[in-house]
């Protein structure tokens, strides 16, 4: 009941206040486990989904030969989708910076799954077991890989409804390519799950302990399985050696053999909102005022964005700490039943929208 949406006025704005407000997901009641972010973020990364989903992996060559990976979930007993004769929703879901793939986005899939859409994980270049083939891997807003997957996608399912969710640091991604590709974008909707808004402030500013070390350390243990084809173009011992994200990050991008940079020109192409007046599609953004990876709201969070654009939305709630959004009872996180309802509300209005103008719309 403490949320805030902070957006635009305009008639879908209004329908979406009135479908959260509708949502019971929003009134929680006084409970303590809120109160501890670092706590919440900590289970947040360690603990899995019950069940472990099945997943079924398609791998997709790059115009470079390189390779992406796309995960679909297929559930415990093994069945995707929806059924009838009306398509389904295909939801692809982003994974942090670290292509961690958290508990937390896993649950969200497998909800979306008994909901009937289509659920699947990208996975960037040497992420998460998918193979690194050529000596390049994708920089924090560099929004080409998932282009190229985004337009498989709608190859592969030409009539069902294209949505995008990212989590953490992953919305950099997921916000390059909306404001990149503007309408040409193929997505209905998208969502940012506790998004980094500045990638260059937040490496800059450094993390709490407890989510910094676990990601680099889940980095590096990634980047030694490819040492032999990265010693080609950067520094392989300087790599490994990195004491923080930012380290890294340099490492691999800045101070490459073949084409260095500065880190001030690698954030000039990389930031994730350099785009931000092109985004076409709705994105809700689900933030927290407590979050302690994002950093303190006041510098954080580009509150003018939201007032000015018609496309971004903001649900601010005072505690729910990184990616967490606790609840008691089943499912766990809120923060995916406001997603989900998210989704449900802006197919309703472009719905209703498009049936005003007698276009026909998707089931």
């Amino acid at each position: 009941g403490c949320c805030r949406l902070l957006c635009k006025p305009s008639a879908l704005a209004q329908h979406l206040v009135q479908s959260l407000g509708r949502s019971a997901v929003l009134w929680g009641g006084h409970w303590l486990w809120p109160r501890w972010p670092r706590l919440q973020m900590l289970r947040q990364l360690l603990k899995p989904p019950e069940p472990e989903p099945a997943v079924a992996r398609e791998l997709l060559q790059m115009p470079d030969s390189g390779l992406v990976a796309l995960d679909w979930l297929v559930g415990p007993r093994g069945a995707a989708g929806g059924g009838g004769g009306c398509p389904s929703p295909v939801l692809l879901l982003i994974p942090n910076a670290a292509g961690q793939v958290t508990g937390g986005l896993l649950q969200l899939g497998l909800q979306a799954l008994e909901r009937g859409f289509l659920p699947v994980i990208f996975n960037r270049r040497g992420h998460n077991g998918c193979p690194l083939t050529t000596p390049r891997l994708q920089p924090f807003g560099d929004p080409g890989d998932l282009q190229e997957a985004v337009t498989y996608l709608r190859c592969r399912h030409p009539a069902a409804p294209l949505l995008a969710v990212s989590e953490g640091s992953g919305s950099g991604l997921l916000l390059a390519y909306l404001g990149e590709s503007g309408s040409s974008s193929h997505l209905a909707a998208a969502a940012c799950v506790s998004p980094i808004f500045r990638g260059r402030d937040w490496f800059e500013a450094g993390m709490p302990w407890l989510y910094e070390w676990p990601l680099l350390l889940h980095l590096k243990r990634g980047l030694s399985r490819y040492v032999g084809s990265l010693a080609e173009v950067v520094d392989v011992d300087g790599l490994l050696g990195s004491r923080s994200l930012r380290e890294l990050e340099e490492a691999l991008f800045c101070r490459t053999k073949s084409r260095p940079t500065s880190w001030e020109a690698y954030w000039e192409r990389n930031e994730p909102l350099r785009d931000a007046d092109e985004v076409a599609v709705p994105v809700l953004c689900l933030c927290s005022a407590d979050d302690p990876v994002r950093g303190p709201p006041a510098r954080s969070l580009p509150l003018e964005l939201f007032r000015s654009s018609p496309y971004f939305f903001l649900l601010l709630t005072p505690r729910g700490g990184h990616c967490g959004f606790p609840r008691q009872g089943p499912g766990r996180c809120w923060g995916h039943e406001a997603v989900l309802e998210f989704f449900r509300a802006m197919a309703e209005f472009l719905g209703a929208e498009e049936q005003k103008k007698g276009l026909p719309w998707p089931c």
